[in-house]
């Protein structure tokens, strides 16, 4: 899970996008206060306006307009239906170009009576915009924007809309009253030797992660486990629970939290549990929470369902 602008789900192939995203969207860890901080309560609510921000940003997950799947060789891109890349048309049918997938490059051709630029400046000739090891660049129509993403062996085209319907329509999202007592202590036990843990996502695809370590942590005289794996000065955890089946997202949620002191203890806050990208899109690709994850407890503290997703 590593983190840049452009936002795709977490855990390798996906994150280097979605902690970009989710960076901004966890950011603030809230911490113990002196008697001049503000309060809990206070601090909890200028974290979740900036989930929000981060949310209806040119990078956040609300614009998103497309995931198209690219094969092997050349792939027609437009405006319209008639191409291998449909993009939703606008006032016209258009053709902006073609991709060219091949060892595990895709190079975009633009066509020359389209305006299409990369990374902000007019694309006059074709370029590699996704290889190994590069960060993909970002191509643009309008109020369109491209760029290419992998997810096991599949390469695919993520398209964004500046102007998208679902912008307008995102009036904020339901949460739990904020309690302070979701705040709990929780100790990392770190695996002896390295270990990893299968991750599955959306398209059924299995990624192997690293285990940073397991959390301990008491609720009510009970004590619960948590798997998390590392996102460089934060843990991250793929957790499910007892409102999942009503009241949260069905496919649980995402809780980050500070990595564990010298004295081996962190701070899980409940009440910064968020949906997953695949909660606001059906064009996410997002990991699922690991079975050992599924807690049998409910968690009535954080982000509520949002929408039908």
């Amino acid at each position: 899970m590593k983190g840049i602008n452009q936002p795709v789900e977490p855990l390798n192939g996906y994150s280097r996008c979605f902690f970009g995203l989710w960076l901004l969207a966890t950011m603030l860890s809230v911490g113990w206060r002196n008697a001049d901080e503000p309060s809990y309560k206070a601090q909890i609510e200028e974290w979740h306006q900036s989930r929000v921000n981060a949310l209806k940003s040119e990078t956040g997950w609300l614009n998103l307009a497309g995931l198209f799947w690219l094969t092997g060789g050349k792939n027609s891109v437009g405006r319209g239906p008639d191409f291998d890349v449909a993009f939703p048309i606008a006032n016209a049918l258009t053709d902006l170009g073609s991709f060219q997938l091949e060892k595990g490059e895709v190079r975009f051709s633009p066509n020359a009576k389209e305006t299409v630029s990369a990374d902000g400046k007019p694309l006059t000739e074709s370029l590699v915009i996704f290889a190994p090891d590069k960060k993909p660049t970002i191509l643009a129509h309008g109020s369109l924007r491209w760029f290419v993403i992998k997810r096991g062996d599949k390469y695919g085209v993520r398209l964004r809309d500046v102007d998208s319907p679902s912008l307008k329509e995102f009036h904020g999202i339901e949460r739990y009253p904020v309690d302070e007592t979701w705040r709990v202590k929780a100790h990392l036990e770190t695996p002896t030797t390295p270990k990893t843990i299968p991750i599955v996502d959306v398209l059924g695809l299995t990624s192997q992660q690293n285990l940073a370590g397991t959390l301990v942590f008491e609720r009510l005289g009970k004590t619960y486990h948590l798997d998390a794996v590392g996102e460089g000065a934060k843990l991250f955890i793929l957790f499910g629970d007892q409102t999942n089946t009503h009241g949260t997202y069905g496919a649980g949620r995402f809780l980050y939290a500070d990595k564990a002191g010298p004295d081996g203890t962190t701070v899980l806050d409940f009440n910064q549990s968020i949906n997953p990208p695949c909660a606001f899109t059906t064009f996410a690709t997002c990991p699922l929470p690991p079975k050992q994850n599924k807690l049998v407890l409910a968690v009535t503290a954080g982000e509520k369902r949002y929408g039908d997703h």
